[in-house]
């Protein structure tokens, strides 16, 4: 028999709402989740980090880029591209169109995200072991090239998403195939970026949905026995119903974004789950083992 092939589990959007946190850490507690992305421009992410230490810090944290949800760290003058006129970041869908319009100053992204990776250092003590932009924001002018920027100036290399996927599985797994195909399509350059300046990645990235294919209690079955390479990262978007998401990243409680979140905790809950991913030849790693593994095999 082969080596098993390397499984990490990232669940994003740390720190955005306390029920939210509490899933998730409670599924890193229990192994099935590997690490996690802090947004630090949330006003729960002082606390999301206790209860990371609390829990005895049972996966990687790190730090998930944010310029479409709450307000930025800079003061808003020093940012006007980036807010609306309350204060908050341009939610996703105007972000887009002003992406598209070269309406985001390319230095005020740089120094917005500079200071969230400062802000990380402060409140967790430590460089980000993970890193991935919140919405994929990082595929979208001039967001990736300034992130690019920020982390090649740091010593350390954090493990970084790979938002690409195999074409034939976009065929193969139904959910948001649309949406699939156009990240798909700009995420495989930025692979190539990423692969050429050394930070750690997974060869494929499985997951990306809408909230009505969660409910499938055969989504992780399906993703798990079709997906091809030796490493995979699977994100997702656990947690408990989070009051404190409204008005914020959805519009009411019985919005489909917040009832996701519990479908995706129930599925992480399926007692069939370890062995679901034994049968498709994976092990769970986090993902700053499969960094190290990645640099000393580069070594």
């Amino acid at each position: 028999m082969g080596l098993p092939r390397q499984l990490v589990i990232v669940a994003d959007d740390f720190g955005i709402g306390p029920d939210t946190d509490r899933g998730i850490l409670e599924l890193a507690s229990a192994g099935l989740v590997t690490g996690t992305t802090l947004l630090v421009n949330s006003p729960h992410a002082p606390p999301a980090v206790a209860a990371w230490t609390r829990a005895g810090c049972p996966c990687d944290l790190g730090w998930h880029p944010n310029l479409t949800l709450d307000r930025p760290i800079l003061p808003t003058g020093d940012v006007p591209s980036l807010v609306r006129p309350d204060g908050t970041f341009w939610p996703l869908g105007a972000f887009l169109k002003r992406s598209l319009l070269g309406r985001m100053n390319p230095a005020e992204v740089a120094a917005e995200l500079a200071a969230q990776y400062r802000r990380f250092v402060e409140l967790v003590g430590a460089p980000p072991a993970v890193v991935n932009a919140h919405q994929h924001a990082a595929l979208f002018h001039p967001v990736g090239s300034a992130l690019h920027a920020v982390l090649t100036t740091r010593p350390d290399r954090p493990f970084v998403r790979r938002v690409r996927e195999p074409w034939a599985l976009v065929a193969r797994v139904p959910g948001a195939r649309a949406k699939r195909l156009l990240l798909n399509r700009l995420g495989r350059r930025q692979a190539c970026e990423l692969d050429v300046a050394g930070f750690p990645g997974c060869d494929w990235l499985i997951g990306i949905t809408d909230p009505p294919f969660v409910t499938d209690p055969r989504f992780h079955d399906r993703w798990l026995a079709a997906v091809p390479g030796r490493t995979v990262e699977l994100m997702c978007h656990p947690g408990y119903p989070d009051p404190t998401l409204v008005g914020r990243d959805a519009p009411s409680f019985d919005d489909g974004l917040v009832r996701r979140r519990a479908d995706e905790l129930a599925l992480f809950r399926r007692p069939e789950l370890p062995d679901v991913i034994r049968a498709a030849g994976f092990e769970l790693v986090r993902p700053s083992e499969l960094g190290r593994r990645t640099t000393r095999m580069a070594a």
